[in-house]
């Protein structure tokens, strides 16, 4: 990490996603700053278990929950043992973003009610969830979005994707207006290719204007930049993508 770390001794962070990839090294960057977590997966027992034991090596309290945002209720629930096992909670990140890359044309409404589902309607559910519990001090929302979320173009082939993340993009900032006289900064992230993408492109100085793939460490440094509880930042979106998709 390059930028800023804050101080977040005696926080607590519920990161949704976070038993793999970004998810799971913002959790532990987090715990390094002193946050206890909750570790939020689907699929990934193991290696949400696996988080958990290396933040509790740090010294910080960690807990595994499991939760299917395909299934309506499942947000309001993780919420609320979330907040019961933590003893309350200071931050939450919604980091899980479903993809799905199929023609518009051949997109089932099923599968556009999972993705908005899991994209917009767990996210506001846990907020719901989270804001009434909020300290005096305040709190954090993050949303992670996608590089470009503020600009409508069409994407054919990830529709409802683009859909679910310009809905949170919305939502990111009409909740920043509300929550504002409450002490609650709601903001967004939108990570560009990360180095571990699995879709990175071949020529990448041609795709990217500061000529390199993102890195984790990227990610992270926004993360804590905005992470200030006496912040006069809400209601933002901050591309973190090297100029791709301006």
């Amino acid at each position: 990490m390059n930028g800023i770390r804050r101080d977040l001794s005696g926080k607590k962070a519920l990161i949704t996603g976070s038993a793999r990839r970004l998810g799971r090294h913002l959790a532990l960057s987090l715990a390094k700053a002193g946050c206890d977590i909750v570790v939020h997966h689907n699929q990934n027992g193991d290696d949400a278990e696996s988080v958990v034991r290396e933040i509790e090596a740090m010294g910080r309290k960690a807990w595994a929950i499991k939760a299917d945002f395909f299934d309506p209720g499942a947000a309001e629930a993780l919420g609320a043992e979330a907040i019961k096992l933590a003893g309350g909670l200071d931050i939450l990140v919604n980091n899980v973003g479903n993809y799905l890359s199929k023609p518009v044309l051949d997109t089932t409404p099923s599968e556009w009610r999972n993705i908005l589902e899991a994209n917009v309607v767990a996210p506001q559910a846990l907020i719901r969830t989270f804001v009434p519990q909020c300290p005096e001090t305040g709190g954090h929302i993050l949303n992670v979005g996608y590089a470009g979320v503020e600009v409508i173009r069409p994407h054919p082939e990830a529709t409802a994707y683009q859909v679910s993340k310009t809905g949170l993009y919305i939502m990111t900032k009409t909740y920043a207006e509300t929550l504002a006289t409450r002490g609650i900064r709601v903001n967004m992230i939108s990570p560009g290719h990360l180095d571990n993408s699995i879709d990175l492109p071949e020529n990448i100085p041609a795709e990217i204007p500061l000529g390199r793939a993102g890195r984790l460490a990227d990610i992270e440094d926004a993360l804590h930049y905005l992470l200030d509880f006496d912040g006069y930042v809400t209601g933002i979106n901050l591309d973190v993508a090297g100029g791709f998709r301006l």
